[in-house]
């Protein structure tokens, strides 16, 4: 009996999923939108060289064709334009650094806004001065230091994108926690749903069940087309378990569903939990390493960063998905999780009400 009735509300929750297009949108499309958009601008594509803009005559000298040259090995790539053309897209304010002058004398002008970027091209140009100076001088060659590029546990060597996707699947449970459920919860409330609910005969543990289902049937679709456009849009798959990958997935769900339901329960209308969620979710998005590495970060911020609770299942899940590390290797960052989780889910228990 119980049984059909919670498949019966499994159904209809699925259905009122298909009849919210914003609630389809940020939970599926948007990881695929953002995996597509940032592994793409960020990824490098198939040319590894960095764009840089070299004002100066058309014509070159010997000296500047020795830099041009020596920066192409060091993997900068210069458009050179006229100073003019080179300064108007200077005001444009997307250039992060511009290479002016000609036989021999040069200087670089580097975007404050950009000053990471910046940096990095000024080292690159550096350097390729420095050796452009020695051939001209006729001095030996400087040996180099040997490069190799590899992921942290030294399996993978894929695009940005390998390290965007777990970020992704990690981010769409935050998502799911903070948004679908916490927000479904203060509304069903607040139109007195649950109230309603409680005057039939459906149980309160078959109807919290199913919608658990639900939510977890929506966050292996999304999954599964994360993965599928990894795969096909930029050649990356998992190198672990997709046993331990899915068992990171129910995990973290776990966690971030019990975040929702804490949350809701501060919470007398959407609007209010709206600002409560935006509180919550924003900083641990922005901080846990979905996008970018904190490493340029002050320390402190850092360690803070990681003892939130998606920074330890991102570990986890980039180790396995990029390393192949399996799930009982990653028990530090997984025993962070549980505490989060057993946490949150004691707290919601304690404050969560039906009216």
């Amino acid at each position: 009996m119980h049984a059909r009735i919670y498949l019966n509300q499994v159904w209809i929750g699925l259905k009122l999923y298909l009849r919210i297009p914003a609630a389809l949108f940020w939970l599926v499309a948007f990881p695929l939108v953002m995996l597509i958009g940032m592994g793409t601008i960020f990824g490098g594509g198939g040319d590894a060289k960095v764009r840089l803009v070299w004002a100066r005559a058309a014509a070159a000298g010997a000296a500047d064709e020795q830099l041009q040259a020596a920066l192409g090995e060091e993997g900068l790539s210069p458009e050179v334009m006229t100073p003019a053309a080179a300064e108007s897209r200077w005001q444009l304010g997307k250039l992060p650094a511009m290479l002016e002058g000609e036989g021999g004398h040069y200087s670089l002008r580097v975007n404050s806004y950009l000053g990471a970027q910046g940096m990095q091209i000024n080292a690159m140009v550096q350097q390729g001065f420095l050796m452009a100076q020695a051939r001209s001088q006729g001095a030996r060659e400087l040996e180099r230091i040997p490069v190799r590029s590899s992921s942290p546990g030294g399996r993978s060597d894929g695009p940005y994108a390998a390290y965007l996707l777990p970020g992704l699947l990690g981010l769409n449970l935050l998502m799911m926690g903070v948004f679908s459920v916490g927000m479904v919860d203060v509304e069903l409330r607040e139109k007195g749903s649950y109230k309603r609910l409680a005057t039939t005969p459906l149980p309160r543990y078959v109807y919290l069940g199913a919608q658990l289902t639900v939510r977890l049937i929506v966050m292996t679709i999304s999954a599964t087309l994360l993965l599928l456009c990894g795969a096909l849009v930029f050649g990356i798959r998992n190198q672990g378990s997709y046993g331990s990958l899915f068992a990171l997935l129910i995990f973290g769900s776990a966690c971030f569903i019990s975040m929702g339901y804490l949350l809701a329960s501060f919470a007398r209308n959407v609007e209010t939990y709206s600002g409560i969620a935006n509180l919550v979710f924003l900083p641990v998005m922005l901080l846990s390493g979905v996008y970018f590495s904190l490493d340029e970060a002050p320390q402190w911020l850092q360690r803070g960063a990681d003892l939130l609770p998606l920074a330890p299942l991102l570990k986890a899940m980039r180790a396995v998905f990029n390393d192949g590390a399996s799930f009982v290797s990653q028990s530090q960052a997984l025993a962070l999780l549980a505490v989060w989780t057993v946490l949150l889910f004691v707290l919601a228990v304690r404050r969560f009400r039906w009216v």
